[in-house]
């Protein structure tokens, strides 16, 4: 297998665990918070510099580098590893959910997707095996099956309608697979907001028995509180034995709820997002750099952090990069924001190793602001 789990600790006081992944391209300490670069890199980040941060893995999207450059392209420069330089393992997402995100501009059958590109209107067309297709070229660590994400809300006979698709999906995408030696295929698990239709997905993909399983279809726009208790009923479901991976989340809030509930991998272009909008997350919460009152402001970000933007510029100086529109503003801050979640993540994992999960969650929310 391309990809193997091994379980290292379960929390005493709740399903938290501490685990390590196996991977052509190394480790990878979990629980962990996976950086997105969507076209072939974190934006604004060199490798190195994300290895300082202390990355283990990094996230690309498929239907991003499916349209610019290319798979072939890509394949043909010995890989994604070799094209962007990055020698650690890489997950990619299958474009699906891209996809779906397109709204007006994609059509479903049960082919596949055909969709116009967000670029220049052209038609593209996206199958399972096209999607496995352009992952293989790719040479990813992880790749993930190409599934059919509904949305929030969507009624229970489109959900059901929608994980079924997904399961035959999934088969096709397994059957479609040819490299499992160098490359884990991940199913994933959809069923919206329906306990018993996450059941049913659930055991649907297992049966497949992929090396790894995500849970899709969450942080689409739901509650916190809606997908919290969906992760009550479905990470059990899931085998011990595998790595669990939740798509989509990133905000430390997130991170903790889905440790304590058993997940091992997340992924968001958040916490980079935030940070190019002069936004950046702190000990003491978040911090929006761009307003007036860090104009005289010559503290660092965060007082308790010790990355390199906080060792060496002050609010004000970040301040005034971005009211000029300078790029290292978004330099800094996304260094920051990006060595604030793989820091937390080493901590909660520290955390799990004590047996004090629990308690630094709840003295970490109250700094935050998450408990007034």
């Amino acid at each position: 297998m391309a990809v193997k789990y091994e379980l290292i600790k379960e929390s005493t006081e709740c399903k938290a665990r501490l685990g390590k992944l196996h991977t052509p391209h190394g480790v990878i300490e979990t629980p962990i918070f996976m950086p997105v670069g969507t076209r072939a890199t974190v934006k604004t980040m060199t490798p190195e510099e994300l290895k300082g941060l202390g990355a283990q893995i990094i996230l690309s999207n498929t239907y991003h580098l499916y349209l610019r450059p290319g798979h072939e392209l890509i394949k043909e420069a010995g890989g994604l590893h070799k094209f962007m330089n990055w020698d650690k393992p890489i997950l990619t997402d299958s474009g699906g959910f891209q996809v779906f995100s397109l709204g007006d501009l994609r059509k479903i059958t049960e082919e596949g997707v055909e969709f116009r590109s967000h670029i220049d209107g052209s038609r593209h067309f996206i199958s399972p095996e096209k999607s496995i297709e352009i992952q293989n070229a790719l040479g990813s660590d992880i790749i993930m099956a190409f599934d059919e994400c509904a949305p929030y809300p969507s009624d229970r006979d489109y959900v059901k309608h929608s994980l079924e698709r997904t399961t035959r999906w999934a088969k096709r995408c397994k059957e479609a697979h040819r490299n499992p030696e160098t490359q884990a295929l991940f199913g994933i698990v959809q069923g919206g907001m329906y306990r018993d239709l996450r059941e049913q997905s659930a055991k649907e993909i297992m049966d497949l028995d992929f090396p790894g399983y995500a849970i899709g279809g969450l942080s689409v726009g739901e509650p916190k509180e809606l997908m919290y208790e969906v992760l009550d009923y479905t990470v059990p479901l899931l085998p011990k034995n595998k790595p669990r991976y939740l798509m989509g989340v990133g905000s430390p809030d997130c991170l903790f709820e889905g440790v304590i509930r058993g997940i091992d991998m997340f992924d968001c272009v958040l916490p980079t997002r935030i940070a190019r909008n002069g936004t950046v997350m702190t000990s003491q919460g978040k911090v929006v750099i761009r307003n007036a009152k860090y104009a005289r402001d010559f503290g660092k970000l965060d007082p308790e952090c010790d990355c390199y933007t906080c060792r060496n510029y002050s609010r004000a100086y970040i301040r005034h990069l971005f009211n000029v529109n300078e790029i290292l503003g978004a330099r800094l801050t996304t260094i920051h924001n990006l060595y604030f979640l793989l820091k937390l993540m080493e901590n909660i994992r520290l955390a799990i190793k004590e047996d004090r999960l629990l308690q630094y969650k709840e003295e970490f929310f109250k700094k935050y602001g998450y408990i007034k």
